[in-house]
């Protein structure tokens, strides 16, 4: 085992500075703000199940929107590249959120890593990139929601009569969101066996039809690379997301590495097991590989009843990644608050425990962004998020190389340069999302994430000033952190395997 030198600091970190109970491994002491809430005990936290579905729907919810890869690339490619990213981006992506989400169980995820690794401002604009690119998310799904419905229900294709449900439908989701996370996680565990059952009756029907040349069929000439990556990038990321509400798990510790890995396999076979079913299935037809298309090629395969029930599980679907979603945003803007970053109101919860204004921000930034069309929000919230995530990957190295002896109850079982070989395939992926981002994009991307460098020094003006009550900020910033214990013992020679 490799002697580690300790890190010198001026106040020594333990557990009980990160709001975490050293006591009793993945458990969380309660912040000051949750201490003073009547409700906060009585609140049922999260257990595997329900996390499991909330992980699903925060990255998946279904072979839904995977249509778009199979028109930009071919069946063969689509294929391949459902196949290869979740090894090059999920994967990476779930392991590094198993070992610091457990590090850090506290509401904000890798809003805390960040200010763990390069203090507050930087904290401040991974939170900025990541909810602006949630929001933007979030506000896919009542559109999407309604554009199956149009299907069945033409009136609500365009019109007073469309623009009245999206008010409503988000109005309407919100307020289940409101209601508390046991419920939303019971929601999407319901949701997500409606949601699967359908592609299992769909694939079984398919088999006899399936003739496996039409896997192989691949054009480059007319290869649209940015539509491919960002689709492929779309429907496998997020995987991060489940951090922000890791102080509402039950022993996260335990139970987040686990519920990733159950994840990362259900999303993967959930995409792989219908592509190869319809591609198979049906004449191979690319202009007419759309969103919502496998809706028609259920058509061909199971006739109209099959259709109509894969039509209502997309509808749903869309339900349940919104819930998953909003939930993600608005623990985070919570956490934020608990940890000084935003004004002291962002940490107020309501009756059923969950973060009442946080909520009200991210319902109010979907109704803004709705306007935008499907692929120029895929492709902005997709540009944001590889700001954050390489921010992300950063402070994952920052925090192995400075902080060795941090107490990890889940490790990825590599060294220093094990990881950071790990990172490099997510890392290129990344960077060519960013290369290949459209000029509009671009210009609206960089805006954004300029603009967090202004509101930050505006929100430290408002602390100083005292315009608003601010939390104190917890001792998570790098003049703070020290290693916990004296032992020499190499957490990253000795991690913890998955399951451990």
């Amino acid at each position: 085992m490799k002697e580690v030198m300790p890190v010198i600091a001026p106040h020594p970190l333990n557990r009980e500075e990160f709001g975490i109970n050293a006591g009793e491994e993945g458990q969380d002491t309660p912040t000051a703000s949750e201490q003073s809430s009547p409700r906060r005990g009585s609140v049922a936290k999260l257990s595997m199940l329900p996390l499991v579905a909330l992980i699903f729907y925060e990255v998946s919810g279904g072979p839904f929107g995977l249509e778009d890869s199979v028109r930009a690339g071919g069946p063969l490619l689509a294929l391949l590249g459902f196949i290869i990213v979740p090894f090059v981006w999920s994967i990476p992506e779930a392991l590094v959120t198993a070992e610091l989400a457990t590090a850090f169980p506290k509401n904000g995820g890798f809003v805390v890593w960040i200010s763990a690794a390069f203090g507050p401002f930087w904290g401040f604009q991974e939170g900025w990139l990541k909810w602006m690119s949630g929001v933007t998310d979030n506000a896919l799904y009542p559109v999407l929601f309604l554009d199956y419905l149009k299907r069945g229900l033409p009136v609500f294709a365009k019109g007073p009569a469309r623009v009245a449900a999206l008010l409503l439908t988000t109005v309407g989701l919100t307020y289940l969101n409101y209601r508390g996370l046991t419920i939303v996680g019971i929601t999407a565990v319901a949701l997500a066996i409606f949601t699967l059952l359908p592609f299992f009756v769909f694939s079984l029907l398919a088999i006899p039809k399936i003739q496996m040349q039409r896997w192989f069929v691949m054009d480059l000439r007319s290869m649209n690379w940015r539509v491919y990556l960002n689709i492929l990038f779309w429907n496998l990321n997020y995987w991060d997301n489940v951090s922000t509400l890791a102080g509402e798990v039950d022993k996260p510790s335990q139970t987040l590495p686990k519920a990733l890995l159950w994840a990362v396999v259900l999303v993967t076979f959930t995409y792989i097991v219908p592509l190869l079913a319809g591609t198979g299935a049906v004449e191979l037809d690319r202009a007419k590989w759309e969103d919502g298309y496998l809706a028609d090629v259920a058509l061909v395969i199971g006739g109209a009843p099959l259709k109509c029930w894969i039509t209502i599980a997309a509808a749903l679907s869309n339900m349940g990644l919104f819930e998953a979603e909003m939930s993600s945003n608005s623990f985070q803007l919570l956490g934020m608050g608990e940890n000084g970053l935003l004004p002291q109101v962002f940490e107020q919860r309501s009756k059923y425990g969950t973060p009442s204004l946080g909520i009200l921000c991210s319902a109010t930034g979907v109704i803004i962004l709705s306007w935008m069309s499907f692929q120029e929000i895929i492709e902005f919230l997709n540009f944001l998020y590889c700001f954050g995530m390489l921010l992300e990957f950063a402070a994952f190295i920052w925090l192995r190389v400075q902080q060795p002896n941090l107490l990890r109850p889940f490790c990825i079982p590599l060294n220093t340069a094990g990881v950071s070989l790990l990172l490099l395939p997510p890392s290129i992926f990344l960077l060519s999302i960013l290369v290949l981002a459209s000029l509009k994009t671009i210009i609206l991307g960089v805006f954004i994430s300029m603009l967090g460098f202004v509101v930050y020094p505006g929100l430290e003006v408002a602390k100083q000033k005292r315009w608003f009550k601010f939390s104190a900020s917890p001792k998570i910033y790098p003049k703070d952190v020290e290693v916990v214990g004296s032992s020499s013992h190499d957490a990253h020679d000795e991690g913890s395997g998955l399951l451990t």
